[in-house]
């Protein structure tokens, strides 16, 4: 057997299939996809990825630990799927040695072979390379050929410079590289709803930047300790982040005197949204993102949505959960893992104070004349200078950044979805 088949030597990843649409702007996309790859292996000790149109091949030298790699490369948005590889000649009898070796040790009581002849001029023909290696397999392991529902899938690409071999390729998490969509400001609380949405956002391509309104110390710093947490798990999935902690509890007081039980809860998320909207723009970003579910609270009716986001000037706002239930919503959490930190129990600054029947169905105009007995502009200059920023980088050490507006403008960015109950 040659040395070059005796062990996975690579890790083959393949980019989401939706950039291969880009046309002619889909080297931007490839360029941003490789460079977050880059930065996600720092520290792993593998070598200079190879990028090859839509794949990128991570040298595995013997000392890298495959599960680190792995790990990381799970976390990269834009990646389709990806597994170790057995990189050989572009010749049957080198690509069968490889086979051979990725059958090592193995425990499977079926299979199937996927071939991929990326080299037309290679000899044989993807199905012909399929039933030449599932005989192959066969009189080596005397397993049965399963192609629907295999316990074991052999990949095999053949290039005209070499022939790649995989097995189990696992699945990555899809969606665009981050980098490609901009620059948005989430609303974070400390809730099920608003990570979910912030990841939505990254998938799309996003920086997402973060705002969280906290009560404290009229409340407890549960909600801080809850948004931190939760905002250090989503920069996993994006490499740098920035946390706004907003003072929120001298609004609360201020609106509290002036304002009628039924409405508070409004009039609390209608000057969230002026300061976020500060914040964004600060940052350089260029929307407003919450974790809003229509109907899901009494703040979330359409009457009230319309009103609560009438406060804000310039940036649009985009709600990712807009159509979904709660249930769709904590599936999503759970598979994220941010849900068992949004379930600890915190005493969230929308809650503090509201009345058993809420107004459902406010008017612009009412809401507005509420807001006349409150000097609006001091309150929100007051809680934009008590912010504080928190930045947070994943993993550690010297990398490529991926927040370029953020570091380049130095403003916070980032909000607290301040959803009733989220």
């Amino acid at each position: 057997m040659s040395e070059m088949g005796q062990g996975p030597t690579l890790a083959l990843v393949h980019l989401f299939h939706e950039i291969a649409l880009k046309g002619g702007n889909r080297s931007f996309f490839l360029k941003t996809a490789f460079r977050n790859i880059e930065a996600a292996l720092v520290g792993t000790g593998v070598g200079r990825v190879e990028r090859r149109s839509m794949v990128a091949l991570v040298p595995l030298p013997p000392e890298v630990q495959w599960p680190l790699v792995k790990d990381r490369l799970e976390h990269v948005i834009g990646v389709e799927r990806l597994g170790q590889a057995w990189r050989v000649p572009p010749a049957m009898d080198q690509i069968k040695e490889a086979v051979a070796s990725a059958l090592e040790g193995v425990d499977a009581s079926s299979f199937r072979i996927t071939a991929h002849r990326v080299d037309k001029g290679f000899p044989l023909d993807s199905p012909r390379i399929n039933q030449e290696l599932g005989v192959f397999v066969q009189g080596l392991t005397g397993l049965p050929v399963n192609l629907k529902h295999p316990d074991l899938n052999i990949r095999v690409y053949v290039h005209a410079q070499d022939a790649l071999v995989t097995r189990q390729e696992s699945p990555g998490v899809g969606g665009l590289p981050v980098g490609v969509g901009g620059h948005v400001a989430q609303m974070i609380s400390g809730g099920i709803d608003s990570p979910v949405a912030a990841y939505m956002m990254m998938k799309r391509g996003c920086n997402v930047s973060f705002i969280h309104f906290h009560s404290f110390p009229l409340v407890e710093g549960t909600s801080r300790e809850k948004a931190q947490d939760l905002v250090e798990l989503l920069t996993r999935y994006q490499g740098s982040s920035r946390l706004s902690l907003v003072p929120f509890a001298e609004a609360q007081k201020q609106i509290i005197l002036a304002v009628p039980p039924a409405y508070r809860v409004i009039i609390y998320r209608r000057f969230m949204f002026r300061i976020a909207e500060v914040l964004a723009m600060r940052a350089g970003a260029g929307a407003l993102v919450t974790g809003e579910s229509l109907g899901q609270v009494s703040s979330q009716t359409l009457e009230n949505l319309s009103t609560i986001e009438a406060a804000r000037e310039r940036l649009p706002v985009f709600r990712p959960l807009i159509g979904m239930d709660k249930e769709e919503v904590v599936q999503r959490a759970r598979a994220l893992g941010t849900y068992p930190i949004s379930i600890i129990p915190d005493q969230d600054c929308c809650s503090l104070f509201v009345p058993k029947h809420p107004a459902t169905r406010s008017r612009i105009a009412d809401v507005e004349a509420m807001e006349a007995q409150l000097d609006v502009a001091a309150i929100v200059q007051e809680a934009l200078e008590g912010v504080q920023e928190r930045r947070y980088r994943w993993p550690e050490g010297d990398r490529p950044a991926r927040l370029a507006p953020t570091e380049a403008q130095g403003g916070g960015s980032l909000a607290k979805e301040a959803a009733n109950g989220a």
